[in-house]
């Protein structure tokens, strides 16, 4: 029988291709995505969304006469310096959303930045998820992510008015850096102690960007079944 992810941490900055891998892997069949990715039906708990909607409510507080209280408003609000709190938030919102997913594989998708980052995020989740989770971090520079934050706000504003991307402001303060290849140690692939419970990561090179499905099947392909063999050497 195909031994499957139950929750995958997928883990990178803003841009880095998270969302693209996650759509990816809706195009490929059941059968498929589970003997190839070891991925079964699959759920997403993303971060941004949450995030989103206190900006709203800002926008709501300002209207109301009050100060804003997470984030810059404008045409394209983002999290201002005063919003770091909001991660914290969304790390307690994912132990308590959890609870409803239950079958299947589970995505759990955030981007953290800045001095032990990730470390703080990962110690933050509950041993319940950390206990079945895998991690797959999606490696790009800090460049890179803003060139395609970039074009791919432009080409969401040849469709929509309501186009929405990472300010400049906002990736200049949270995500320049991070903690990641210090957290690992620069391994590409192993495992991380958190708590007392070991956790299978692989860290996937994902420059340059790829649009062919035969390349990205590959790249996707050699890091998920890397993953596999790490989630089965638990110990």
């Amino acid at each position: 029988m195909t031994q499957l992810f139950k929750n995958i941490l997928l883990l990178g900055r803003p841009a880095s291709g998270k969302s693209e891998f996650i759509d990816f892997m809706k195009t490929v069949s059941d059968a498929e995505r589970a003997a190839k990715y070891h991925i079964g039906e699959f759920k997403e708990m993303d971060d941004f969304p949450w995030i989103w909607e206190k900006f709203l409510e800002d926008n709501v507080w300002e209207k109301a006469g009050y100060p804003r209280r997470f984030s810059f408003g404008g045409d394209n609000p983002g999290m201002g310096k005063e919003g770091w709190p909001l991660f914290d938030f969304c790390m307690a919102k994912f132990n308590a959303e959890y609870q409803a997913y239950k079958e299947g594989t589970l995505f759990i998708e955030f981007a953290r930045g800045g001095e032990n980052a990730y470390k703080k995020a990962l110690h933050q989740l509950s041993p319940e998820i950390l206990k079945e989770a895998a991690i797959l971090f999606v490696l790009v520079s800090y460049q890179e992510s803003c060139r395609r934050n970039n074009a791919r706000y432009q080409e969401k504003l040849q469709h929509s008015i309501l186009a929405h991307k990472v300010p400049d402001e906002t990736m200049q303060t949270f995500y320049q850096t991070h903690d990641w290849l210090e957290l690992t140690q620069n391994r590409p692939s192993g495992f991380l102690t958190v708590g007392n419970i070991q956790i299978p990561f692989v860290t996937m090179d994902n420059e340059p960007e790829l649009t062919d499905p035969v390349l990205l099947d590959q790249r996707y392909g050699k890091a998920l079944t890397k993953l596999m063999e790490l989630e089965r050497a638990k110990v």
